[in-house]
Formats: C-alpha cells, sequence, structure tokens
C-alpha cells in the first residue's frame, strides 16, 4: 500500500534534487525519494552487520614486489566470503582485479581493508548491498 506525505523544502535544495532527478534519470520525485531512503536503510543493515554482497575492486602495480601473492594470501584467509575474482591486465605495468564476496558487512569491509592498504594498491573500492527485501 503507498502512502501519501507531504516534505517542505527551502527553494534551493528543491532546485538541486531536481537537478539530482534529471541528472539520474528518475520519472518523478517519489521515486528519487524511494530510492534515497531505500538507500539509508540498506547502509543501516550493513551497520548492523547484516549479510550482504561486495564487489572489491582494486587497481595495482603488479610490478610491486609480491603483492598479487599478498592480496591472494588475504583471500585465502577470507576464502569463504570469496564467491569469484576476475583479473585483467590493462596496460604493462597496472592490473585490475575484481573481488565479488557474500558475508557478514563487517568481515566483507575487514577483508577489503586489507587488500586496499596494500603497498602497490593504487585504487580501491568496497561497493556492497543486500537485497532490502524488508525495505519493499
Amino acid at each position: 500500500m503507498i502512502k501519501r506525505f507531504s516534505v517542505s523544502l527551502e527553494q534551493h535544495l528543491l532546485e538541486q534534487f531536481d537537478g539530482y532527478i534529471m541528472q539520474h534519470g528518475y520519472s518523478n520525485r517519489s521515486e528519487a525519494i524511494r530510492d534515497l531512503i531505500r538507500n539509508k536503510l540498506v547502509n543501516k543493515q550493513w551497520q548492523q552487520d547484516s549479510e550482504v554482497v561486495g564487489v572489491v575492486t582494486l587497481v595495482y602495480d603488479h610490478h610491486q614486489a609480491q603483492l598479487h601473492e599478498k592480496i591472494t594470501n588475504i583471500q585465502h584467509t577470507y576464502y569463504q566470503l570469496i564467491v569469484s575474482t576476475t583479473h585483467i591486465h590493462m596496460d604493462h605495468r597496472n592490473c585490475l582485479e575484481v573481488t565479488i564476496v557474500k558475508g557478514n558487512a563487517f568481515t566483507v569491509l575487514e577483508l577489503s581493508e586489507r587488500m586496499i592498504a596494500l603497498r602497490g594498491v593504487k585504487s580501491g573500492n568496497l561497493t556492497m548491498s543486500s537485497t532490502g527485501d524488508d525495505l519493499h
């Protein structure tokens, strides 16, 4: 069942929000507000150590001594979380590694932080999501 409610915003905030709606292709304000609320509530689930699915993305210099072995060792330590890993060569020096993980949010975060912090990792990012079944 859909419930209606009203929201009061300052003019400049509403203009920025309307720009956000256009930029992201929402058909109306309600859809955008629903997504923002869901995202915030899913984020709260992560903070409660709920089960999540995540993607750890690393860009690193494969010439860095023993870096790939260190990444692999960390992944083996957390083997129960690893669903899949994909490794591509971006150019002569750089690799992109994407690791798909599934588990409790705190442990997924711990795994990603350990890999991202390794010397030679140029950039790293963790994206987590949950089904948010209770949010629909």
